[in-house]
């Protein structure tokens, strides 16, 4: 980050010749790291490439229909490919799920019935699925515990991963469904890894082979060779505006794994008797596939930002989780800045660095399913497309700042280097 480029950068955009030099310093450090995510990235997309290749996806899949959708090829061609990524018998993917929580309830609610017992294993779900599990203040909302659904949680160990012990003594041959959530959502602890993921799932299966283990993905796909579905995870859900849309998807979620619970879920998403075979794509099927052919190397994009933020803020003295050298399982990088001044304005930054909305200053306002406020700086071609450069904020101590997305490596790295050089400026570094 020699030459050139940093003139352009102190003349162009006034960044702070400190921040360009902190910002380099850390790119060189991470050279291995960076290695080791472009041969992943280049394993997933043969991946993708092959199920595409498989599929024999042809320009008539960019078609669609109208009404009803009924025998929609493009549609039906999609799931095909979603299905052959993560190696699943089935998989519904549908512009009308409106978000990850969507698709993650769709499955819990097409699932589970009254009676059942759920055990979510990797400690207090993210905020907006507590809205879909508690049971609501205001009487009957349809929410899991509304249902008679018994639920529960087990709490992450000492070491911040699944708690095997505790695992093992709450499972029982009653136990429905085994929920894993992979992410850090807005928690202090790094993702759930592939390896924790495969032990507590065979550990669910051998304690009741019947037993359902599913998991939320959102911000683990491409970010490793493997999918969780590979190695016995039975349903996995998540967002096609976070990594498999690719930055190109508009809205939408997918849901994948075994046939038979597919189609009850299926059920949920519309309705008994009718399922998968109806549902309009309102003409977003090419830019659902081309936005997953190009998935794997936006993913890289993000994860190698995620691994210079940690590597930048680590360096000046904050916390950050994960840490750096650690093996990562999404593209989520915690940045604990013990003080809301220097969160909202490396929140700002980020807004101000974006392609969208870079003149908007954001606050913190109340979203809908969150119990704080929340400050979202995403100035995004889609609206909430946490796989575009972005950071969100809970209004809460320790006051934060979750950093992920950039569909360019460059876009991201951007955004480190304008918060840096903005916290500098205000003296807060």
């Amino acid at each position: 980050m020699e030459g050139s480029y940093a003139k352009y950068l102190e003349e162009e955009f006034n960044i702070e010749k400190k921040a360009i030099e902190i910002v380099a310093k850390a790119e060189a450090e991470l050279s291995e790291e960076f290695k080791r995510a472009d041969e992943i990235a280049a394993i997933c997309q043969l991946k993708v490439l092959k199920a595409f290749q498989e599929n024999h996806i042809n320009a008539t899949h960019f078609d669609w229909s109208t009404g009803y959708g009924y025998d929609d090829a493009g549609r039906e061609a999609v799931e095909r490919v979603y299905s052959a990524v993560f190696g699943t018998e089935a998989a519904l993917v549908r512009p009308n799920i409106v978000n990850g929580t969507h698709a993650i309830a769709t499955a819990l609610l097409g699932l589970l019935a009254p009676g059942d017992e759920f055990i979510e294993i990797s400690g207090t779900p993210y905020d907006t699925l507590q809205s879909v599990i508690r049971k609501s203040e205001e009487g009957f909302n349809g929410t899991i515990i509304d249902y008679g659904i018994s639920y529960s949680e087990i709490p992450l160990s000492d070491d911040l991963d699944l708690d095997f012990d505790a695992i093992s003594e709450a499972i029982s041959e009653k136990t429905k469904l085994v929920a894993i959530q992979r992410s850090t959502g807005y928690g202090w602890r790094p993702a759930i890894s592939l390896e924790s993921i495969k032990k507590a799932t065979d550990l669910v299966h051998h304690i009741n082979p019947e037993a359902i283990v599913m998991l939320d993905n959102c911000y683990g796909e491409f970010v490793d060779i493997s999918e969780p579905t590979e190695f016995g995870v039975d349903i996995m859900a998540g967002s096609l505006i976070k990594n498999p849309g690719g930055g190109l998807a508009l809205s939408g979620g997918y849901i994948v794994g075994r046939a038979d619970l597919i189609e009850r879920i299926s059920y949920r998403l519309t309705c008994p008797g009718i399922g998968s075979e109806c549902g309009l794509t309102y003409g977003q099927n090419r830019n659902v596939l081309q936005g997953l052919f190009l998935a794997p190397k936006v993913v890289n994009s993000a994860l190698k930002g995620a691994l210079l933020a940690g590597k930048v803020y680590e360096s000046l003295g904050f916390h950050i989780m994960p840490e750096v050298g650690t093996k990562r399982s999404d593209i989520i990088q915690a940045i604990k800045f013990d003080d809301p001044d220097k969160m909202f304005v490396f929140c700002r930054a980020i807004q101000s660095a974006s392609p969208i909305d870079s003149y908007v200053s954001p606050e913190p306002w109340e979203m809908p399913g969150y119990s704080d406020k929340v400050v979202m700086a995403a100035g995004a071609f889609v609206q909430g497309s946490s796989i575009e450069l972005s950071a969100d904020a809970p209004l809460r101590e320790p006051y934060i700042a979750y950093f992920q997305g950039g569909l360019t490596y460059e876009h991201s790295s951007f955004g480190i280097i304008k918060s840096l050089s903005e916290l500098i400026k205000q003296g807060l570094v």
